[in-house]
This record gives C-alpha cells, structure tokens and sequence, in this order.
C-alpha cells in the first residue's frame, strides 16, 4: 500500500521519549535522538502551546490485541512495529504485552486518560532548516512537529475462576465492581465505603498498574486501585507539569527536502492483522499450556509435564524468529527494498509448517485429554500412592515387604510431532519429503487413542483398584502409581515388587469369584458353591468364607482349598447372616463378591421366624441366611396295614419361645423313580397330634411320607426327612 510522502502522520507516544523537532524514523518507528534541524533555544523560542484539558475512564472487558491497541490509540503500522518488536513500550503502554497466563483468570481493566496541553512547531520555525546535512544521512524519515500531551493508566484486575464457578459470571461480577471505583468514597483511614457482600467480592481481586503516573505505592489490591484512581488528577501536577507525550504528529522530510529519505508504503491492513492473529494464536496456546502444566496430574507423571515444557519452547522459540523476521522485513517494505509479497510469504510459509495453528492446537487437545484419561484413571484408585520417578518408585519399594505398582507405561513415548517441530526449527526436514514426520496424524499417535488398549487398561485398573480396597487394613503391602516406559506392555500394567526386587512386570491379581450360590440349607447350616474368579486364577492359593450376622461387627471365617463348595455350620438360629467369598494369593487376598464394608449391604428382611432361607442378589452376589426357632419334626415311623399307614414322629427337638405349633401336615405321595421328589404329586392330611393315619392307599405301591410343622402365621417348617415304604 503507497504511503502519502506529503501527508502529517500521528502516532501514538507509547511512552517513548518523544519531543519538538525530533526526528523519526517511520520504516521502522524508532526515535533519532541527539540530531535535528535547529538548535535548542531556536525551538524553545518558538513553539507554540495551547491547553486541552480531558479526562475520561473506560472498561477494557477484552484480552485481544486490537482491543488492548485501540485503548492505546494505535494504528494499524505503528501496531505492526509493535507485533515485530521494533518499539519498545513504556509507562501505561506496557499494559500491550500484559496478556493473561491462564485461561482460568476472569479479567477486566479499567482505562484513566487525561490530557492537559498541546505543543507545536510554528511555521516560522518549519521554514528556517539550519541543519540542511541532516537530509542527506538518509536515517530519518519525518519531524515531530507537535506532541499531545496527558497521561494514561491501566488498572488490571485479575480473579482466579475455579471448575466450579462459572467464567462468564465471575466476568460480569468483575466488571461490574470495576464500574463503581470512579463512584467509591473513601472513608477515614482509607476505608471503603462499600456494602458488605461487595467487600467480600473485591477481596478475591489482584490488581496491576500500568501508567504514565509516578506513585509512591503500586496497587496490588481492590481498595488499594480505588485510592491510586482517586489521586491521579493531583498527580498530573497543578499545572500539568507530570504530564507526558501521549499522541505525536509527524511531518514528512520529503515536504521540506526532495532529497531526504521516504516512506515508500505502509503495510496493508490485511497484512497486520494477520500477524496479529498468528500472534493472538500464540498468546492462547501459551495460556492452554500454562494451564496443563499447572494440573496435579501433569505434576503428579512429569512425563506429560516434560512433554508440555518442551511443547512451549519450541513453539515459543518459532514465535521468537517469527516476530524477528517481521521486524526484519517491515523496515524493508516500508522503505521499497521489499514487496509486501515478502511478508505474504512469511505468512504462508507458517502456515504449511508444523507450527500452523490447526496441528499446535491439536497436539494441545490431546494432552489436555490425556491429562484428562489419567485422572479418571488416578481418581478411582484409593488408597494408593502417586510417585514421581523410578528412583522414588524403588525407595517405596523398601519401605514395605510387599509392594504391588499399576504403572502407565506409554507416557514417555517417541512424540514425532514434537520432533517434528524442533527439526524444523533446525531445518532437518526437507519441505518435499515424503517421510516428514509433520505429515504424522497427532491423534493416532497418542496411546490412549487406541480402543484395545484403552479397554485393557482400565480392566487392570479396576483389577488393581479392586485388589488394593481389598487389603487397604494389610500394612505388608503397599499400593502405588507411577509413569514408567515399558515397551512391552503398551498403556499399562502391573508391577509386583518384594523386598524393593521386581518379582513380576505383569501381575494379575485375582477378580472376585465368578458365581456364588447357595446349595443345601438347615436351621443351622448353608453350604455356599462357587466358581474360580474369572481373572487371576493362577495365582490363588485358596478360598476364605467370611461370614456374620447382619448389623454387627466382626466376621468369621472359614477356609476352602478350591474353588466348589463350602459347608458353614454352627449357624445361630433366627438369625440373619450375610456371607461373602474372596479369591487368597501369596500376596494378598482378592474383592469379595460383595461390597468390603458389610453394615452397608440391603439386608434381606425376615417373613416369619419358623423357616429358613437363602436369597441370592444377582447384582453383587450377596448371600443373606434367615434361620428359625425350629428345626424340622422328627423321621416319620410308619407301619402298614391293608390300605393304610399308620405315621408317628417325634416333636421338633428345638422350638423357640414365641413358635406355637398349630398342627401338623403329613405328606404323602407315590414315588417314582423317574419323577424329582418335589416333584411328585403329594396329598396331604392333618393332624393335631404326633400321629396319623393315612388311608385310601393302593397297595403294591411304593409312598413317600414326610412332615411339617403349621404355625399359623409364622408358616411352615422345613420338611421332615422323608421315609419311603410299600403298601
């Protein structure tokens, strides 16, 4: 874009130690001091003031820096020179390189401007060139002729916003008590005259100054920032004197010699704000690798910490080189030697590197969702001890006699993206290279991207969770997490450690045991079966029963050499009892098949208290035994006679202090040795006594007999042991 060689420019001061007749040198904004056209009291004679008295605040809400330009009134060039370092900042322009470090602050700041006076060459002077050598070193390209002068500050104000809170209501609260500080009354001793909830508000604020104010305190507070605003009127002096340069006008040599250097064109819009994207992009990668860095997860596995680090210093550098070349070539452009073109292909070149925008975010989504699958990992392992390294893995090992380890194993992986970027900041790679690791897919790269080894992972994290609740209350055993390489086992496994020794890099502790049901049951008695755990199974040595009546602490136990059947007897009766069964290994013992703390359990609630039973919840395998004040009557005695039997039994030999026998049923059906005996088709009859006669019989017909106790509401006992006869 052609610059206008006759045109006056304005810039804005940013600090710059800018005064009357100075030259300046707009190819790359840089001051020229110590050389001009008139000598000092010729310029002090002649200069022409006027006031121009103004003060205004105003609320910055945005971090971008267009906005953070416009507040500074800077134009598109004089932005340029700033994105490539040209220009050096000072006072209150310093707020432009004040970018957040997380996205997890909430910020507004507030904006003072005043202005006091404005200063200029008269024409007089501009007409009277005394110094005409000047023209011909060509290190100029316009004159100052007249300087704006004021002051202007930035109250910065900063709130940490948690996960639980919302940004963009903490923002809108921010903004808010910042529009009030103009408002504030300071009371004696410099106390606020605030409602009590906005104190507590302003109390989790932090404050930064940027100004072009000398104070005798920096404010870091809220209350602090409202006493600073409230003082800067004085501060700019009675008549001004503090005031400094805030806006210049410069005056092209060319109108006042042919022969001085020019600004050949200004850089195009589309250009600067182009830069100034690839610049934002940068500012928002730094605060996402900020932020990851900061997690406790990134803290607790310093492979991923390392990995990010190294992310942001190559990036960073890239950045570095990208703001040398455009202060390299802007001077250029601006003064003919370059085309924009130049610039253009700066911008496209970026573009098509591994550092273009797409890839460096991509590669941060996936550290930011591997931090992420690490910590729902870590999350669900209680009692468990993070480690840093190998070193502090092996002196835990010692501490205990046994030490079981779940280690990630591919978190220190080759990253060929991160490769990639430091070779091409090294000009390894060739740009037509078909090997180039860039054209890598930074997804299919991560270990946790994998759906094999993502489910494998978290089946031996659960086994792990699962074995370490198990044994929390063993004090020989000790569980740990830690992030090692391992090529052979990819995302994860399990180390078993003795002694501070590696006994084993692929442990598998036992699960819990696949099915437990329940087989025979008398008033006194359950005999449990089971089945071996689905996983594990080699290294279990036996079984352990824990038993106990429902709502009271303290278990029982009883031990089965192999995964069949178990008979716990000596049972109390009427009483409820829960049972639970777990996997034993030389290390430890294995989840039971229900939760670890019993009184937690729903316990199944007693019908009546003359029968026993055993139900089996599917849904965590708990056996809950109910057994009554009443065993079954004793063996039937039977004699025959033609047509009839002739029955008699003993009275049940325990019988509780509230069971009330109403009568008795005698049962009685034809066998067959085809039929099931619950199934066969009974009759019944009965009897208030401990006697009966069944009559009606076939004869030459082989009968089943077997008796129960009614006790009305209570119900039935177990049956009898049958006896089978013929008739």
């Amino acid at each position: 874009m052609a610059a206008d060689d006759k045109q006056t420019m304005e810039v804005a001061a940013l600090g710059r130690p800018f005064s009357l007749g100075m030259l300046y040198d707009c190819r790359n904004d840089s001051l020229i001091p110590g050389m001009t056209f008139w000598d000092h009291d010729d310029l002090k004679n002649d200069i022409q003031e006027k006031p121009q008295c103004n003060n205004n605040f105003d609320i910055v809400a945005s971090e971008s820096i267009a906005d953070k330009s416009s507040a500074l009134n800077v134009e598109a060039s004089l932005k340029a020179s700033f994105l490539g370092g040209l220009v050096e900042v000072g006072g209150s322009a310093k707020y432009l390189k004040d970018s957040k470090t997380s996205k997890n602050q909430a910020r507004v700041t507030l904006n003072y401007q005043a202005t006091t006076k404005m200063q200029q060459l008269s024409m007089n002077q501009l007409g009277k060139v005394k110094h005409q050598n000047v023209f011909n070193k060509g290190i100029a390209t316009h004159v100052v002729t007249a300087i704006l002068y004021g002051a202007q500050a930035f109250f910065v104000f900063d709130r940490e916003v948690s996960d639980e809170e919302s940004h963009q209501d903490i923002q809108g609260n921010l903004k808010v008590m910042i529009k009030k500080i103009p408002l504030i009354k300071i009371e004696g001793e410099g106390s606020l005259q605030m409602e009590n909830n906005d104190i507590e508000k302003v109390k989790k604020f932090s404050c930064k100054f940027h100004g072009d104010f000398l104070l005798k305190k920096t404010p870091t507070t809220f209350q602090d920032a409202v006493q600073v605003y409230q003082s800067l009127p004085q501060l700019l002096g009675t008549n001004g004197e503090n005031a400094v340069p805030m806006k210049v006008w410069l005056m092209p040599l060319a109108t006042l010699d042919s022969k001085a250097a020019q600004l050949v064109r200004q850089i195009s819009l589309g250009l600067v704000q182009e830069c100034q994207s690839v610049l934002e992009d940068f500012t928002e990668l730094e605060m996402r690798c900020n932020d990851a860095i900061r997690t406790t997860t990134a803290q607790q596995f310093p492979q991923i910490g390392k990995k990010l680090k190294t992310f942001k210093e190559v990036f960073s550098e890239f950045k570095l080189e990208f703001q040398q070349k455009l202060a390299k070539i802007l001077p250029l452009i601006r003064g003919g030697g370059e085309e924009e073109a130049v610039l253009a292909e700066i911008l496209k070149k970026r573009h098509s590197s591994p550092f273009n925008n797409t890839s460096l975010n991509k590669w941060m989504d996936c550290k930011e969702r591997e931090i992420l699958t690490l910590q729902s990992f870590t999350d669900n392992m209680e009692n468990t001890q993070i480690v840093p390294s190998q070193s502090h893995l092996y002196k835990e090992t010692l501490s205990a006699e046994l030490a079981v380890c779940f280690v990630f194993t591919s978190l220190g992986s080759a990253e060929p993206y991160l490769s990639a970027l430091s070779n091409y900041l090294e000009e390894k790679p060739k740009p037509d290279d078909p090997e180039d690791p860039r054209c890598h897919d930074i997804e299919k790269e991560q270990w946790y991207a994998s759906k094999e080894v993502s489910d494998a992972m978290r089946h031996k994290a659960k086994l792990f969770s699962d074995f370490a609740e198990a044994n929390k209350e063993n004090k020989n055993i000790q569980f740990l997490t830690v992030g090692l390489t391992n090529e052979t086992q990819k995302g994860s496994t399990i180390y078993l450690h003795k002694d501070g020794f590696t006994v084993s890099e692929n442990f598998e502790p036992p699960s819990k045991p696949e099915t437990v049901t329940a087989g025979d049951v008398t008033h006194n008695s359950v005999t449990l079966k089971f089945s071996p755990p689905r996983f594990g199974a080699e290294n279990i040595t036996s079984y352990s029963v824990e038993y106990c009546v429902s709502g009271e602490d303290g278990c029982k136990q009883t031990t089965a050499a192999k995964a069949e059947e178990v008979t716990v007897s000596g049972l109390t009766p009427n009483t409820e009892y829960m049972f639970r069964c777990r996997a034993v290994t030389s290390v430890g013992v294995g989840p039971a098949n229900s939760v670890a703390n019993i009184n937690k359990r729903s316990i199944l609630k007693i019908v009546g208290p003359n029968f026993i039973f055993v139900k089996v919840e599917s849904s965590d395998s708990t056996f809950t035994c109910g057994h009554g004040k009443l065993s079954p009557p004793g063996k039937p005695q039977v004699e025959t006679n033609s047509g009839e039997i002739s029955v008699s039994w003993e009275k049940p030999a325990e019988i509780g202090q509230d069971v009330h026998i109403l009568s008795y049923i005698v049962e009685y059906a034809q066998t067959d040795k085809e039929v099931k005996e619950e199934d066969l088709q009974w009759n019944q009859m009965v009897s208030r006594a401990e006697k009966g006669i069944i009559s009606g019989l076939q004869s030459e017909t082989e009968y089943a007999v077997r008796v129960r106790c009614e006790c009305g509401e209570a119900g039935r006992s177990k049956g009898s042991i049958t006896e089978c006869l013929h008739n």
